[in-house]
């Protein structure tokens, strides 16, 4: 365990050696050394260089050469990228062997090491290899077996650590996704406890106004009739302008005050001043400010209510996204319907495509397949969050579902730079990324090809300036699969 810090540290030499007897003990409790011979685990004992440092010691950065194996006797040390997260990459405890290892491809380390705790241990260096496995044969199968579980363990760390990545994105998008209808029910429904007093006392007033049965009778029909065509015509901001300004004009000739009040609801409504005329046949002054004003008081509680309705429903939607992207409450393998799994997905990528627009290709009475649908939606929102990097969340993204012979060919498109051509044929590699450091581990479309394979498909790319396209072909009878 080379030092490279500053922090002090003990000098080897000036420590007493432990006797090569205790330091066999010691070696005889390392799992990977389990029955070795005495001889075998006295030459370890003998060949290594022996170190003992205290806690908070850095013992390596992040790029320092890699030059020699360490059997930790004591103690823990901890490995953390010094530009990424700050969970752990790595953990090397008491009976591990770890640092560079004979046969591996290792060059430098990964991450900055330090010790936890103190620290007892014995390093071989590179040069010591070959001596090392010739006169301990065993040693190079005991490598090659800590050298896999290395691997597993480190893949296995940073698959979660994608995952808590894509969860935080995934709860960012909802949480924002969430916030708009959420914010846009609470004030509507502030709007509608304000208009409901409003719209009461206007019921008082023209109830005081005592009109007959005859005329009573026709402004409820004036009403639904102009209730009636709400949604049948519509205009531009400079035709609704000119009519609201027509409206407060005749209503101030007809002896109405507080004519805003009123014409910018009549406008909306598209009313014209031919329509009010036959209420100034019959109404006075007053009259007619009371009739239009709760007329125009009843249409702005309907619309605060519809814009409540507008955004609960989506919520709900969202809610409905959600449990369907999520698979929630179902076995682990449904039958899956592709073109709603990756509207899900869209559904919950919302926040990131106000502009971008999105093109849909989907063959119509598409079969559904049987697969892992959480981990279906894994690969469409790899896919998709790759487009709208590539796209800058501003372009074009175009996704294709088509059958083609006994597979069903799902398409990604986006209208990027597209991907070099000198790298193509790397980006499924694990921990492969083209992105600053820190900001992505490089497990995307890693996990993509590890579902898409375990669904007896494949996936593929093709890529030049401005057309960028991944192809995911999964067979439609997936019994096989499983």
């Amino acid at each position: 365990m080379a030092t490279a810090s500053s922090t002090p540290t003990l000098d080897p030499a000036s420590l007493d050696r432990t006797p090569v007897p205790e330091l066999v003990e010691a070696l005889r409790r390392v799992p990977p050394l389990a029955g070795m011979e005495d001889s075998e685990l006295r030459w370890l004992a003998e060949h290594g260089i022996e170190r003992k440092v205290p806690a908070g010691t850095t013992l390596f950065h992040e790029g320092d050469v890699a030059d020699r194996m360490t059997i930790l006797l004591r103690g823990e040390v901890h490995v953390r990228r010094e530009r990424g997260a700050p969970a752990a990459l790595f953990i090397g405890r008491t009976a591990m062997i770890t640092g560079l290892l004979p046969f591996s491809r290792m060059k430098t380390y990964g991450g900055h090491g330090y010790a936890v705790t103190d620290v007892w241990g014995i390093e071989y260096p590179r040069e010591l290899f070959a001596e090392m496995t010739a006169a301990i044969p065993s040693m190079t199968q005991r490598c090659v077996s800590v050298l896999l579980d290395r691997v597993r363990e480190i893949t296995r760390l940073e698959q979660q650590g994608e995952k808590l990545n894509a969860l935080g994105k995934l709860a960012g998008n909802l949480a924002h996704e969430m916030n708009n209808p959420a914010s846009a029910a609470q004030r509507a429904a502030s709007g509608l406890l304000d208009e409901l007093r409003v719209y009461g006392h206007e019921k008082y007033r023209l109830g005081a106004l005592c009109l007959g049965e005859e005329h009573l009778l026709r402004v409820r029909n004036w009403q639904d009739t102009v209730r009636g065509q709400r949604k049948l015509i519509t205009q531009d901001s400079a035709q609704h302008a000119a009519l609201e300004d027509s409206l407060q004009t005749w209503l101030r000739e007809h002896g109405v005050e507080q004519t805003w009040k009123i014409a910018p609801e009549l406008a909306e409504l598209c009313v014209t001043t031919e329509q009010l005329e036959p209420l100034g046949e019959f109404l006075s002054a007053d009259a007619l400010a009371v009739v239009l004003g709760q007329f125009a008081s009843s249409v702005r509680a309907e619309r605060i209510a519809e814009a409540m309705l507008d955004s609960t429903a989506r919520i709900f939607d969202l809610i409905r996204a959600i449990k369907d992207y999520s698979y929630m409450d179902q076995a682990p393998i449904q039958e899956v319907d592709v073109r709603q799994a990756l509207e899900n997905t869209l559904a919950m990528l919302q926040s990131r495509l106000a502009n971008v627009e999105v093109e849909r290709r989907y063959e119509t009475e598409l079969p559904l397949i049987a697969a892992y649908g959480s981990e279906l939606n894994q690969v469409w929102m790899a896919l998709l969050e790759n487009a709208l990097d590539a796209i800058d969340n501003r372009g074009k993204i175009t996704l294709g579902v088509k059958r083609a012979a006994d597979m069903l060919l799902i398409e990604v498109w986006d209208n990027g730079p597209g991907i070099p051509t000198e790298i193509q044929d790397r980006i499924f590699e694990p921990f492969f990324t083209t992105k600053p450091t820190g900001e992505a581990l490089g497990l995307g479309l890693d996990t993509v090809q590890r579902v898409v394979r375990r669904h007896r498909g494949y996936v593929h790319v093709r890529s030049e300036p401005g057309a960028t396209c991944f192809e995911v072909r999964i067979p439609v009878e997936q019994l096989q699969a499983y």
